[in-house]
């Protein structure tokens, strides 16, 4: 991983600035899908997906983060994630996480680059045991002290740490042998057909005992059909996200709206 690019001088963001988008040059919102304990059928998570208020996607917001904005990007993100799950309620469901995708090139010093996180979950009195990072796998890790440095401050402040898109990428057993996350998201690549694909279930039940041994949690993505998840459910994997549960609802959350409905 390269190393951070700041263009002024570091100094830690509040969570009133990073609530202020005036400088980041475009405005944005977030969009909720559930992680799903099949076995339940309740949300074990919402991940925090950005979309602008145009209905942008997530490409199209993502393409106009550089070197100059990517840290207030970056903690904008996850103030405006915890300032909407607390305001949808997210806050007050028993054992449902609130899952936060961060950028590691955007973190200069984990135990610095925190503060506004912090302040953020005090400020909306939104539990910080709840919150989950996840770095994808699809961000180059040139530098996997850094992240390793990441993942053992979000672990000493209670967060649960995720790597995204398990099983694309640059990276796969080769950064899961550097560090250990809580979760792994396996990627829909791996997931998508499954029950009918030999190849692909003969992978992912190597990926669940490697994950039994190592204590880790896994979420299959990307989950569209009712035999993809029973063919998952067979291999042992309890969480899933993806189309069969919920689309993701810009200042929603759909799954746990239907249920009370």
């Amino acid at each position: 991983m390269s190393q951070p690019i700041f263009p002024q001088p570091f100094e830690a963001i509040g969570c009133a600035q990073c609530r202020n988008l005036e400088s980041l040059g475009f405005d944005i919102t977030m969009a909720f899908q559930p992680i799903v304990h099949v076995p339940t059928g309740k949300p074990f998570a919402y991940e925090a997906l950005v979309r602008g208020l145009n209905g942008e996607g997530a490409a199209d917001i993502l393409a106009k983060v550089s070197a100059d904005n990517m840290y207030r990007f970056d903690q904008a993100c996850r103030v405006k994630a915890i300032e909407q799950a607390a305001a949808l309620g997210l806050n007050h469901l028993d054992h449902c996480k609130l899952s936060i995708n961060f950028l590691p090139n955007a973190v200069y010093r984990a135990s610095t680059c925190i503060r506004a996180t912090l302040e953020a979950t005090r400020t909306f009195d939104f539990p910080a045991e709840k919150l989950m990072f996840e770095v994808t796998e699809g961000e180059r890790i040139e530098d996997p002290e850094h992240l390793k440095s990441i993942f053992a401050e979000y672990k000493n402040q209670g967060f649960t740490t995720a790597i995204d898109d398990f099983g694309s990428g640059y990276s796969g057993l080769n950064l899961l042998a550097e560090f250990q996350p809580d979760i792994l998201k396996l990627d829909m690549a791996l997931t998508r057909r499954i029950s009918k694909d030999p190849v692909r279930q003969a992978i992912v039940a190597g990926i669940v005992l490697v994950a039994l041994r190592l204590g880790i949690t896994l979420v299959a993505e990307g989950i569209e059909t009712q035999a993809e998840c029973d063919a998952l459910s067979g291999l042992g994997v309890e969480l899933m996200q993806g189309y069969l549960f919920a689309k993701p609802e810009v200042n929603a959350l759909p799954l746990v709206e239907r249920l009370r409905s």
